[in-house]
């Protein structure tokens, strides 16, 4: 690859590029061992996407999204998902009011900033699709009319695993509105033994105070929209979408939205490290959480999608 221009840091001032790191210390604190998939979960914020969480109960997942609405000063909803809830519980619904005679929109919990859809593939793929427009959109039309939400709309799912009794799989087109999808994973002996010898770790939570406000979240994604990205890097990203189409072992590749997806996710990352300009490893520290979610196996192939994300990256040259 060419030599990368020595572009600076995007103008981030002194006050916010210290409220961002104290952001991440914080959230590192509450969930202890996942450095990588906390700072995953800000390059998501970062970038303007949404994350999906994919793990075991008991793990942290709802945990992380409880942290980072704490950390980032964010209004917040928490939507158990089931099998018997409904659209109009998430989206909201009108009711007819006899004075002054007319329907009334009454907002439901999707009207926050950062919403958590805890356990989204509990509900009917009906109740999932509620999201979609919201997450494309930043918006809801009911009766005709739409109401925009609110400024930024940051949306945390989790989900089981999906050989857990009482589960639906998400639809291709709610997973494509996911920009990362990641999994937490069992804490390593370390970090164990420390919840172990402190177990009730609630306070932490209750002791979280918001390190960033909305306006600056804003600001963060202009500055990391801003970030340099050079031919040669644009190649490169390409040159995975190539792959991905021309794969034996993959039916669908990845769409060019998934390569607006993977851009604006190695932008974000490049920004938390400090960079005005993307690096490949950038790209190849986003793609298998980007991607991975993305592909569909061919009926002969008896590999995973994380592993095809990966074989993509192994296989392909940086230019």
């Amino acid at each position: 690859m060419p030599d990368t221009p020595s572009t600076p840091a995007p103008a981030l001032d002194t006050e916010l590029r210290d409220a961002l790191a104290l952001g991440i210390a914080q959230v590192n604190r509450v969930l202890l061992g996942k450095k990588a998939e906390v700072r995953l979960a800000f390059v998501c914020l970062i970038a303007g996407g949404h994350l999906l969480i994919e793990d075991l109960p008991g793990v942290g997942k709802t945990t992380l999204a409880h942290a980072l609405a704490a950390t980032l000063g964010l209004g917040f909803q928490r939507v158990q998902f089931t099998s018997d809830l409904l659209p109009s519980d998430i989206i909201g619904v009108s009711v007819y009011e006899r004075e002054p005679g007319t329907f009334k929109f009454h907002p439901g919990p999707i009207f926050t900033q950062l919403l958590l859809a805890d356990e989204i593939n509990r509900a009917t793929p009906k109740t999932q699709s509620a999201l979609l427009e919201a997450m494309a959109e930043g918006q809801v039309t009911v009766d005709g009319h739409a109401h925009a939400l609110p400024s930024p709309f940051f949306v945390v799912a989790t989900q089981n695993p999906l050989d857990f009794s009482g589960t639906y799989p998400l639809p291709d087109s709610q997973l494509d509105r996911f920009m990362l999808r990641m999994s937490l994973g069992y804490p390593d002996r370390e970090a164990e033994r420390a919840m172990l010898a402190s177990p009730d770790r609630g306070h932490l939570l209750e002791g979280l105070r918001p390190c960033l406000s909305p306006a600056q979240i804003v600001t963060l994604r202009a500055a990391a929209r801003d970030v340099i990205a050079s031919p040669a890097l644009l190649d490169y990203v390409q040159d995975l979408l190539d792959a991905s189409r021309r794969s034996a072992q993959i039916e669908i590749g990845l769409s060019p939205r998934a390569g607006l997806a993977v851009l604006a996710a190695a932008r974000a990352h490049a920004l938390l490290g400090g960079r005005g300009f993307c690096v490949p490893e950038d790209v190849q520290a986003v793609f298998p959480f980007v991607s991975a979610h993305r592909l569909t196996p061919a009926a002969s192939s008896r590999t995973g999608r994380d592993a095809l994300a990966q074989a993509l990256l192994d296989a392909t040259a940086v230019r």
